[in-house]
C-alpha cells in the first residue's frame, strides 16, 4: 500500500533567500529528500536539517521567486537524480540531469541518486601509473596520476580553462575514453562557447557537460559536481572505461557551500568560510578514485582569492591532490603558454620508481638549471649578462631555451593563434630537453624554439627564419 496523501504534504513556514522552513504534520523527509512547492510546484528544495519532530529546513536549488508562507509543500520521497547511460553522451546537462543543449529529451539513461558513497578500500587499484597529457612541461615535470586528482591554480584570466578545454581535446583524440565537464559557477558564455568548440573538434560524442551557472541559486552550484560525479562514476564501474572528470571551478563549489552555511545560520569559521569545508570538499573528492577496473582522472581549476595560496579553500583543496599545477600570471605576462610554474608546480607522481631513472634525473636537472636562472635574474636586471661568468652565460642560455621550448601550441587555440596544435609524446620531450642541456641548440635564435612540438620542429624554424633574412638582406635597396 502507498503512502497516503497528508503524509507527503506539509507547507511552508519560512523563506529566507534560498532556506526555506517547512512543516510536515504526519512524516519528516529524510535528509537529502526533494520537496517542491511553489503555486505550480515549480521550486525544488533539497532538505539539509530537520529542526524539529515537524520542522525540516531546507536549501532552494532552483529561484524561490513568487514563493510565500503558507504554499503547499510536496514530498518526492526521492533525493535528487542524476541520468546515467550513453544517452548522455555528447549532451548538455543542468544540476536536476534535464538537457539544456536544445537537442530534445535524453533517451536511453537510467536515473541515480547524487549521494554515492566512495568506492570501499578493497575495491580500489594500488598500481600508480602516470596519466599522459600530451603536454610537454605537465608530462616532464609535472606527471598528472592515472586515478588522481591534479589541482590547476591560478587567478583570474591566467589560462586555467584553456588548458583544461585542451586536455579535454587529446584525452578524446587519443585515449578513446570518455570526458565529462563540470562548470560550477561557470559563465554561460564560457559553456556556450566551450559546447561549441568540442562540437567543431569533432570530440564531443565521447564527452558529457553539466552546468551550474553563476546566476543560479547556491543549492544548484552546490549540488551540480555530484551530478557530474554520478555520471562519472557510470562510465568507471559500470562500463570499465577511463575517465577524464574536468571541474571549473573547484573554488565555486566552496564559495555556494559558504552561501548555504551563512544562510541556515551556522557560525562561520576562519576568514568566513563555513566550519564543515573540510567534510563537504571530503564527501565529493573522495568518490574519484581508481578501482581494478576503471579510472576516474580528474583536472580541477582552483581560483585563488587574490593569488593568495593560505586562503583556506586553496589550502583544503591541496590536502587532495596528488599534483599541484600552479599557473603564473608573470609568465603569462611574457607570453609563455601554458604559464605552468615549473618550480612551484609539482606531483607525487615524479618519483624515480614510478616515471623511470632518465626521466627522474632530466626533471631534477631541467628544475635546477631553471631555479639557478631565477636566482641570477636580479644580477642581470642590475649589471648586465655581461657580468656573469662564462658558465653562468650558458647556463641562463639553457635556462631561456627550456623556457622557450616548454611553451606549445594548442588545438584548442588555433583559430586565435593561427598555429597548429601540437600534442608531443613523452620520449620527445625527454630527448629534446637532453639536447638543449647538452647545448645543442646554443647557436639557434631563441624565438627557434618557441610555440613549437618536438625539437625536430626547432631546426625546421631557424632553416626557414635564416632563409627570410637572407633574402631580406639580398633586396636592393629602395625595393618594395
Amino acid at each position: 500500500m502507498g503512502k497516503t496523501e497528508p503524509e507527503h504534504t506539509g507547507i511552508v513556514t519560512s523563506i529566507r533567500g534560498s532556506v526555506v522552513d517547512m512543516r510536515f504534520d504526519e512524516a519528516l523527509p529524510p535528509i537529502y529528500s526533494v520537496v517542491k512547492t511553489g503555486r505550480e510546484m515549480e521550486v525544488i528544495v533539497e532538505i539539509l536539517m530537520q529542526l524539529d519532530q515537524r520542522h525540516v529546513r531546507g536549501i532552494a536549488l532552483t529561484p524561490t521567486e513568487g514563493l510565500c508562507r503558507g504554499m503547499k509543500a510536496r514530498n518526492t520521497g526521492s533525493p535528487l537524480k542524476a541520468p546515467v547511460g550513453k544517452g548522455t553522451l555528447s549532451r548538455m546537462f543542468d544540476v536536476f540531469g534535464n538537457a539544456i543543449d536544445r537537442r530534445g529529451p535524453v533517451t536511453n539513461v537510467t536515473w541515480r541518486s547524487v549521494h554515492g558513497a566512495p568506492p570501499p578500500l578493497s575495491r580500489r587499484s594500488t598500481k600508480s601509473e602516470v596519466f599522459k597529457t600530451g603536454i610537454k612541461i605537465i608530462d616532464l615535470l609535472v606527471p598528472l596520476e592515472r586515478g588522481g586528482k591534479a589541482g590547476l591554480f591560478g587567478g583570474a584570466g591566467v589560462g586555467k580553462t584553456v588548458l583544461l578545454t585542451e586536455m579535454i581535446h587529446n584525452m578524446v583524440s587519443k585515449e578513446s575514453g570518455v570526458s565529462i565537464f563540470c562548470g560550477i559557477g561557470e559563465r554561460c558564455r564560457e559553456g556556450e562557447e566551450l559546447y561549441r568548440d568540442m562540437s567543431e573538434a569533432g570530440v564531443l560524442d565521447n564527452m558529457v557537460m553539466v552546468f551550474g551557472q553563476m546566476n543560479e541559486p547556491p543549492g544548484s552550484r552546490f549540488r551540480v559536481g555530484l551530478t557530474a560525479l554520478t555520471m562519472a562514476e557510470y562510465f568507471r564501474d559500470d562500463l570499465h572505461q577511463e575517465v577524464l572528470l574536468l571541474i571549473d571551478n573547484i573554488f565555486r563549489f566552496i564559495q555556494a557551500g559558504s552561501e548555504i552555511s551563512g544562510m541556515t545560520g551556522q557560525m562561520p569559521s576562519r576568514l568566513g568560510y563555513q566550519p564543515t569545508i573540510g567534510t563537504e570538499l571530503s564527501a565529493l573528492e573522495e568518490r574519484i578514485a581508481n578501482t581494478g577496473t576503471g579510472a576516474i582522472t580528474s583536472i580541477q581549476a582552483v581560483y585563488v582569492p587574490a593569488d593568495d595560496f593560505t586562503d583556506p579553500a586553496a589550502v583544503h583543496t591541496f590536502s587532495h591532490l596528488s599534483a599541484s599545477l600552479v599557473l603564473s600570471r608573470k609568465r603569462a605576462g611574457e607570453g609563455f603558454y601554458p604559464a605552468v610554474d615549473p618550480l612551484s608546480s609539482g606531483s607525487k607522481m615524479a618519483g624515480e620508481s614510478i616515471v623511470g631513472r632518465r626521466h627522474y634525473e632530466l626533471a631534477r636537472e631541467v628544475r635546477r638549471v631553471l631555479a639557478q636562472y631565477a636566482e641570477l635574474k636580479d644580477i642581470i636586471a642590475m649589471l648586465g649578462l655581461e657580468q656573469l661568468s662564462a658558465e653562468d652565460r650558458r647556463l641562463v642560455g639553457r635556462a631561456r631555451r627550456l623556457e622557450r621550448f616548454f611553451t606549445q601550441p594548442f588545438f584548442t587555440t588555433e583559430q586565435f593563434s593561427g598555429l597548429a596544435g601540437k600534442s608531443v609524446p613523452i620520449a620527445d620531450t625527454i630527448d629534446g630537453c637532453e639536447r638543449i642541456l647538452r647545448d645543442e641548440f646554443e647557436n639557434y635564435p631563441e624565438r627557434a624554439l618557441y610555440m613549437i612540438g618536438s625539437i625536430a620542429e626547432a631546426q625546421e624554424k631557424a632553416v626557414i627564419e635564416t632563409t627570410t633574412s637572407e633574402s631580406v638582406a639580398a633586396k636592393p635597396e629602395g625595393g618594395n
